[in-house]
């Protein structure tokens, strides 16, 4: 289902683009029933993509076949906990650059102007997604002709490398969707180095009480803690007035 507007192409390697980047922002979206229904028609739009090479096909062939053969609860539950319980595999955009400080809000904004100067707007009924969320993004860019799409990806080439490396490091075959819109867009596949990464329940979860002060970082109450004794300037005599 569309999350924007969509609107003309002028040549036939814009459409070919776009569509491609369409596919690919689709297998990036949450794998219900509706889409694992099309994987087959997703897997032979991209298999005739020149911006490829056969290694990255081989591997996206790979990711559908699994998709397709493995249980729907399995395949949806997997999903949720690759690129929902982390920042180094999330698929919001800013999460990677702001966390949750307030440049993200800001960035939003930015963002949804970016939409709405190309004559484009959220569909209403998209789920809820944020303007930052990967596939609506890509899809946003399908919408525009080669050249720019190449330069708007290239904003955020290095978060799709960080992603690759990410998913690479997790063994999984989404991997080769972050590479693939690298290939397409003729950006260098750059793997960075991924920091180990904390749970996003555990970062967002609430301190215990009587914990230490915090969850992180302190000393816990069944453990030694040393006292500190300072000595401190004694005051000054009051004079009468």
């Amino acid at each position: 289902m569309s999350r924007v507007l969509t609107s003309t192409h002028s040549s036939d390697q814009d459409v070919a683009h776009g569509r491609s980047l369409r596919v690919l922002a689709r297998l990036l979206a949450y794998p219900n029933a509706a889409l694992r229904a099309h994987l087959v028609d997703l897997l032979g739009a991209l298999r005739e993509e020149p911006g490829l090479s056969e290694t990255r096909k081989a591997g996206l062939t790979r990711l559908v076949s699994q998709l397709a053969a493995a249980d729907a609860y399995e395949v949806e539950s997997d999903y949720v906990d690759l690129f929902d319980r982390g920042r180094a595999t999330s698929l919001h955009l800013f999460e990677h650059v702001h966390g949750d400080s307030r440049d993200r809000g800001q960035a939003m904004v930015d963002l949804i102007q970016t939409y709405e100067q190309a004559g484009l707007r959220l569909n209403p009924d998209n789920g809820g997604e944020l303007p930052d969320y990967l596939p609506l993004v890509l899809e946003f860019a399908s919408t525009l002709a080669a050249d720019a799409a190449r330069g708007f990806t290239g904003e955020f080439a290095h978060i799709l490398n960080a992603l690759y490396a990410a998913l690479l490091k997790r063994r999984s075959l989404y991997a080769h969707v972050p590479a693939a819109v690298l290939e397409l867009m003729a950006h260098a596949i750059e793997p960075t180095e991924v920091p180990e990464d904390e749970a996003l329940d555990d970062a967002w979860a609430e301190p215990d009480a009587f914990g230490g002060c915090t969850s992180r970082g302190q000393q816990r109450p069944d453990q030694p803690q040393p006292i500190h004794i300072v000595r401190t300037a004694r005051p000054a005599p009051q004079r009468g007035a």
